[in-house]
C-alpha cells in the first residue's frame, strides 16, 4: 500500500504515454523515460536512471527473443558489441562516482544525459537520413552475413555500453546508426535483431552496476513497468492508424529540447550557472518545428525525390526495419 502513495500514479503515466510511443514508433525507452522522470521530480536523477535501466532489462528481453525465434541477429556480431558494451557499461556508474564529487553528481549526470539525448536525436535522424539516401538510390539490403570487423564492432559497443550505463540512454539509438554505417550491406532486420540480443547483456549489466553504486527504488521501477507494458502494447495497435512522420519528426524535437532542458538545468556554463532560461528551451521547439521539415525536404530534393511526399518516414522506417527478413 505504501507504493500506492506519493508519486505511484505519476511515474505509471509516465510509462504509460512513454510506452505508447514506443509501440508506435518501435524506439526505445531510454532516450524518452529518463527526461520525463527526471523532469517529474520523482527522485535523484541517479535514482531515475537505475530505475529506467531495471525497467528496460525487463521489456528488451522479450523483444530479442522474439528475434531470436525469427533466426535474424548476427550472433557473431553481438558477440564482439558485447565484448566491448558490457565492460563499460558496468564500469560507467563507478566512474562516475570516482570522477566526480559527491555534491556535484546530481548536475553532472543531468549534464551527461543532456549530452546523450542531443547525440540520440542526431543519430536518430541520420538513421532517417540513411535510409531515405539508400531507398532514392535503389540500393537494397539483401545480405544475410557480412564480415565482421572485431575492433570497429568493439569501439561501438564501448561507445555505446558507456552511454547507457552512466545515462541510460543509447542502447538503441546510438548503437543502431553506428552498425547501419559499418555494416550497411547486412539486411536491416539481421542488425535489428543483432541490436537487440546484445541489448539484454549490456542493459543487465548496467542496471546491476547502478543499483550496486545508487540502490534501487521500487516505488520507481514497479509503476515503470505496470505502465510501459501495456502502453506499448496500446501503442503497437495504434501504430497503423498514426502519421509516423509527424510522430517521428516529434520525436527528434523532443529529444532536443529536452536535451537543452538538462543542459540549462545542469548549469551548463554558455548558458549560466544560476538560472534557467525556458524561453531558450521553447524557442529550440519553435525553430526546430519550423526548421527540420524545410530541411527534410531540402534532402529530399539533393537525393532526386520530390520535396514532399513518397518515401514518407514511415515507408523508409518499414524498409529498415523488414527488408532481408
Amino acid at each position: 500500500m505504501e507504493l500506492l502513495g506519493g508519486d505511484f500514479f505519476p511515474i505509471l503515466a509516465a510509462g504509460f504515454f512513454v510506452g505508447i510511443i514506443v509501440g508506435l514508433t518501435g524506439m526505445g525507452g531510454g532516450a524518452l523515460m529518463t527526461p520525463a522522470l527526471i523532469f517529474l521530480g520523482v527522485g535523484h536523477t541517479a535514482t531515475v536512471v537505475t530505475a529506467d535501466l531495471t525497467a528496460a532489462a525487463v521489456y528488451k528481453t522479450g523483444g530479442a527473443l522474439v528475434h531470436s525465434r525469427h533466426g535474424s541477429p548476427n550472433y557473431e556480431l553481438a558477440k564482439w558489441l558485447i565484448i566491448g558494451s558490457v565492460p563499460m557499461a558496468f564500469a560507467g556508474p563507478f566512474l562516475v562516482k570516482a570522477v566526480v564529487d559527491p555534491a556535484e553528481v546530481e548536475s553532472a549526470l543531468q549534464f551527461a544525459i543532456g549530452v546523450a539525448l542531443l547525440f540520440a536525436a542526431s543519430t536518430y535522424a541520420l538513421r532517417i537520413y540513411l535510409g531515405m539516401r539508400q531507398r532514392a538510390r535503389g540500393k537494397e539490403q539483401t545480405r544475410t552475413d557480412v564480415a565482421v570487423r572485431p575492433v570497429p564492432t568493439l569501439l561501438v559497443g564501448a561507445l555505446g555500453g558507456a552511454l547507457v550505463g552512466i545515462t541510460s540512454v543509447g542502447s538503441g539509438s546510438v548503437i543502431m546508426v553506428a552498425l547501419l554505417m559499418l555494416y550497411p550491406a547486412l539486411s536491416a532486420v539481421r542488425l535489428v535483431g543483432t541490436d537487440l540480443v546484445q541489448a539484454i547483456p549490456l542493459v543487465l549489466a548496467a542496471a546491476i552496476a547502478n543499483i550496486i553504486a545508487h540502490g534501487l527504488d521500487w516505488g520507481l521501477v514497479i509503476p515503470l513497468i505496470i505502465g510501459s507494458v501495456p502502453g506499448t502494447i496500446l501503442g503497437s495497435r495504434l501504430a497503423p492508424m498514426v502519421s509516423q512522420s509527424i510522430i517521428r519528426r516529434g520525436i527528434v524535437i523532443v529529444l532536443t529540447m529536452s536535451g537543452v532542458a538538462l543542459l540549462d538545468k545542469a548549469g551548463w556554463a554558455p548558458l549560466g550557472e544560476d538560472e534557467t532560461y525556458p524561453m531558450l528551451v521553447a524557442g529550440v521547439g519553435l525553430a526546430m518545428l519550423v526548421l527540420v521539415p524545410v530541411v527534410w525536404g531540402l534532402l529530399r530534393r539533393s537525393e532526386g525525390l520530390p520535396f514532399w511526399g513518397a518515401p514518407t518516414v514511415r515507408q523508409i522506417e518499414e524498409d529498415l526495419s523488414t527488408r532481408g527478413s
